[in-house]
């Protein structure tokens, strides 16, 4: 069954381009121009996957309040940003808001189209790892990767897709370092180390905000991080 694609893109000539691509690729595409009408379509029925603009008309950064939204709906729905703005601090932000990947308009539709393959090959292994093992323990930490609920002392964290590669590939080997490099495998996501660094800071702020006192995920500086195997 083909992978239902939602693109919200307020110039015309810009969605039609994308939507036309995607379409040849096999996915059903479905275009919004507004916030408010994606929205409405979402708490109906989900896409598989959500690309965004953050600029959208007037509504300057109504991409970033509908990412925000669409999380609420629902923590591991792949989103990608696809937007003009390229500042660090666009990026950082789009991420922390639990965008699975930020792009910009000059990437070619080659590359876009990767990105997507790539995001749904994760989602699809996410699936291999349940028939694997479908409950990973690790002291508090409690992943039905049947669910792909995240508990933390009992209390659930909501985590995207990506997060949960990330906690995955640390939990499953604790006490073992891994580089930035390998984490990014582990999601099969290319990005640079300090989007790795914002990914991370995002988990340990979720896993914080129901235990004042998670310390799981440790630094190695110049190094990686590691799953601290005392937890």
């Amino acid at each position: 069954m083909s992978k239902q694609i939602a693109i919200v893109e307020d110039e015309p000539a810009i969605l039609g381009n994308y939507t036309d691509v995607l379409k040849r690729h096999g996915y059903m595409v479905t275009g919004y121009a507004d916030r408010q009408k994606a929205l409405s379509d979402f708490r109906n029925q989900l896409p598989d996957l959500a690309i965004l603009d953050i600029g959208l008309g007037d509504d300057v950064d109504g991409g970033f309040e509908l990412c925000r939204e669409l999380r609420a709906l629902s923590p591991t729905i792949p989103i990608i940003f696809l937007t003009a703005r390229d500042s660090e601090l666009d990026t950082v932000s789009g991420l922390r808001l639990g965008a699975d990947d930020y792009l910009t308009k000059d990437i070619s539709l080659t590359h876009l189209t990767a990105r997507i393959a790539a995001l749904f090959r994760r989602t699809e292994a996410l699936q291999q790892v349940v028939q694997q093992e479908k409950v990973l323990i690790r002291g508090h930490l409690h992943m039905d990767m049947d669910r792909l609920q995240i508990n933390w002392k009992e209390q659930p964290v909501d985590l995207t897709v990506t997060e949960i590669w990330f906690v995955h590939a640390l939990a499953n080997h604790p006490g073992h370092v891994r580089t930035r490099e390998q984490l990014m495998e582990a999601a099969n996501i290319l990005v640079d180390s300090s989007s790795i660094s914002t990914h991370i800071k995002r988990i340990r702020r979720k896993f914080a905000a129901v235990d004042s006192e998670f310390d799981a995920i440790e630094t190695i500086y110049g190094m990686g991080y590691r799953w601290n195997s005392s937890n």
